[in-house]
């Protein structure tokens, strides 16, 4: 009997929803075949991406292991991939000791997803991009809060309950919202008084949320203020020394933390295994997913360079359109597999969420060429649905 063997790398949101698609398309194939489905990430877990700013602010838990997410029908390999060969359709990888191995396959996808990008080593602050420097962040504004207590010149002590967030696209503003939330409650707990807590979210450019209509940034604005966050726009941080700020205009701050959130990257690693990419690092596809002149191989997800064959936009980097990609690409396997017509890429309806501190957040989309704006408790309850259900959560 026929053995395939799939190979997904990497345990993102395009990754994990990979897998799962993949299963669910094996029982629509035929009985003639059997299949071999292998799952690759550097990590036991599944890491939570979008909600760094979660163990930020507070001590949630973001990280889901694979083996409560796969406990069976999936192989899983803790390896970092090294080199595609795919011509021999064989990738080598090498497992936490730095031992090299290399594993065949028949189908391979690649969902090695993104890296946040990094402010340059003598700017300071700290920046949001992984379990690390998100934990660090917290440790930092609460002992700063301490020390305030403690402070007599009322101007170090306005600096030490100061924090800038540099960078205001979806993760600067739920970042700099769950901060307003919990360093004024620790403020309060601390016998500090919660409105002398500054959370300014620094916009280099004009207005928030530039992808969709100017009275959403401005509605995104507003509810950040009524949360404790002020916005500033046209100020991009350019450098954090010994508690000061620099602004782009020439201004300085004083800040008792900077936290850069400065958006994404593709993953880095792809360089290295001889793809076809654009200039920015992103795998070059089809309308399929199809890795561009090479047999056998996939892409969704932040790492690929998907465009929309109908209209020509390039798809987003966030996780619905990975879910959706990944849901897709099941569909095109199995008409690979079998020699039919697969489906297109289809571009995702324009829909964002926005969370907006614990219990609140802001949902926008465009539908019957009206934009519907959904706040409060309901905004958040749908951010939360497009939280857990990439991550293959149901909602409590």
């Amino acid at each position: 009997m026929n053995v395939l063997t799939y190979v997904v790398i990497g345990a993102g949101y395009a990754g994990i929803n990979a897998v799962k698609a993949i299963r669910k398309n094996f029982q629509g194939e035929s009985s003639k075949k059997t299949h071999r489905l292998i799952l690759i990430d550097k990590n036991p877990y599944h890491l939570r991406k979008v909600l760094l700013f979660k163990p930020a602010a507070g001590d949630e838990e973001i990280t889901i292991p694979l083996k409560r997410l796969f406990p069976e029908g999936v192989e899983l390999v803790q390896a970092t991939v090294t080199k595609i060969e795919s011509g021999e359709r064989r990738l080598f990888y090498q497992d936490e000791a730095g031992i090299e191995f290399l594993m065949n396959y028949d189908i391979l996808v690649l969902a090695t997803g993104s890296i946040v990008l990094q402010p340059v080593r003598d700017q300071g602050g700290l920046a949001l991009i992984d379990l690390d420097t998100a934990r660090e962040i917290r440790e930092t504004w609460r002992v700063n809060l301490q020390r305030a207590v403690k402070e007599t010149n009322a101007e170090e002590q306005q600096r030490l309950m100061t924090i800038a967030v540099a960078g205001a696209g979806i993760s600067g503003i739920e970042t700099s919202a769950e901060l307003a939330h919990f360093v004024r409650a620790d403020a309060l707990a601390l016998g500090l008084n919660p409105s002398d807590v500054r959370i300014y979210l620094l916009n280099a450019h004009n207005r928030l949320f530039e992808e969709g209509p100017a009275k959403v940034g401005q509605k995104l604005e507003r509810l950040l203020a009524e949360n404790g966050v002020m916005t500033l726009h046209g100020s991009k941080a350019l450098k954090e020394k010994e508690g000061i700020l620099t602004l782009s205009s020439g201004e300085t701050m004083p800040v008792g933390l900077c936290v850069w959130t400065l958006g994404l990257l593709p993953n880095p690693m792809l360089r290295r295994l001889g793809l076809p990419l654009t200039p920015k690092g992103y795998v070059i596809v089809d309308e399929c997913y199809r890795v561009q002149g090479v047999q056998g191989v996939y892409c969704i997800g932040d790492c690929a360079q998907i465009v929309d064959p109908a209209s020509g936009r390039v798809d987003g980097k966030t996780c619905k359109e990975a879910t959706a990609q990944a849901s897709r690409l099941g569909r095109i396997l199995s008409a690979d597999s079998e020699g039919h017509r697969a489906p297109r890429h289809k571009r995702h309806t324009e829909f964002f969420c926005f969370g907006l501190g614990p219990g609140q957040g802001m949902v926008w989309t465009h539908q019957w060429g009206l934009d519907i704006i959904l706040t409060g408790k309901l905004g958040w309850r749908i951010r939360k649905l497009t939280w857990d259900s990439p991550s293959l959560l149901k909602e409590s």
